[in-house]
């Protein structure tokens, strides 16, 4: 039976936000019904113990999140959750002292990517609050600007970007500028359980894409796989909006899906470093892995 790492359970395929960075989902605005995620925690068991609450989508926004949170503890599962954060001051209590939450990412890059923003420092007292509140409990946090350009960002985007990591490091009292130590495409540690991480501008794959040779490697289906929240599996975080169909956990079980003749040539073909998939083709994460 295939292990993985981590499997994306998509909670909603709806986001409060409008960044430029993120193409909108053509797909069905849609929730995650709580008998759906119990069925889809006992369907993903064998095969790993870590959920991802996100593929597309705000997960904040699921007015259940509480719950999905204490059903994913009772079945053993740790929890990560990717969040803009605008919507973290609502939903503090719903988060705060729930034991399968293992991590937060706050991508940070939103603000500056959602064109209506406004209040830096308030954007960023309200995230701070909550890391320091939570804190207590041993959850990780990891903030993320990827909105570097190849020239290493704009002069723009440097000067919004220094606005921020100014009052991260005033935050947590450090003696030097973050940009100074971390490497685009790593992180920082800049406080117990706390890093930062930069990053160049995040592409998301889409058939309308050049395609190139397809030579490279990928971990889809070695170590993830994903779940959209209408049950349609995917081999990873990237395709967002379900091209890749490998099944529907409400026509198969996922066992069954992911070992399935598309799976299998997919994992295949990546064995010899060849993508198979017209959408991996695409993807520029292929390439991080080398040829």
């Amino acid at each position: 039976m295939k292990t993985f790492k981590k499997v994306y359970i998509e909670i909603t395929s709806v986001c409060n936000l409008a960044c430029t960075f993120c193409p909108p989902t053509e797909r069905k605005a849609n929730f995650i019904k709580v008998d759906d995620f119990i069925k889809r925690l006992d369907q993903i068991k064998p095969h790993t113990n870590f959920v991802y609450l996100h593929v597309k989508g705000e997960p904040l926004l699921h007015p259940k999140i509480d719950e999905l949170l204490d059903i994913a503890h009772a079945k053993g599962f740790k929890v990560n959750i990717t969040t803009n954060g605008t919507l973290i001051k609502k939903n503090r209590h719903k988060l705060l002292g729930k034991p399968a939450l293992r991590q937060m990412n706050f991508s940070l890059h939103s603000f500056d990517g959602h064109e209506g923003s406004t209040d830096r420092e308030g954007y960023l007292r309200e995230i701070l609050s909550f890391v320091r509140e939570a804190a207590q409990h041993n959850v990780i946090f990891s903030f993320r600007l990827w909105n570097l350009t190849q020239d290493n960002a704009t002069n723009i985007q440097k000067s919004r970007n220094r606005q921020t990591l100014a009052i991260i490091e005033k935050e947590f009292d450090l003696d030097y500028k973050i940009e100074e130590k971390v490497v685009p495409g790593s992180g920082v540690k800049i406080a117990p359980r706390v890093y930062l991480n930069q990053d160049h501008e995040f592409q998301w794959p889409s058939l309308t894409a050049p395609a190139d040779e397809g030579k490279g490697f990928c971990y889809a289906l070695r170590s993830q796989a994903a779940i959209l929240v209408d049950g349609t599996v995917v081999p990873c975080c990237l395709d967002g909006e379900g091209v890749i169909n490998l099944g529907n956990m409400n026509q198969a079980t996922f066992t069954e899906i992911v070992d399935g003749e598309r799976a299998n040539q997919l994992v295949e073909g990546f064995s010899r470093r060849e993508a198979v998939e017209e959408l991996c083709k695409r993807c520029g994460y292929r390439q991080r892995f080398g040829a």
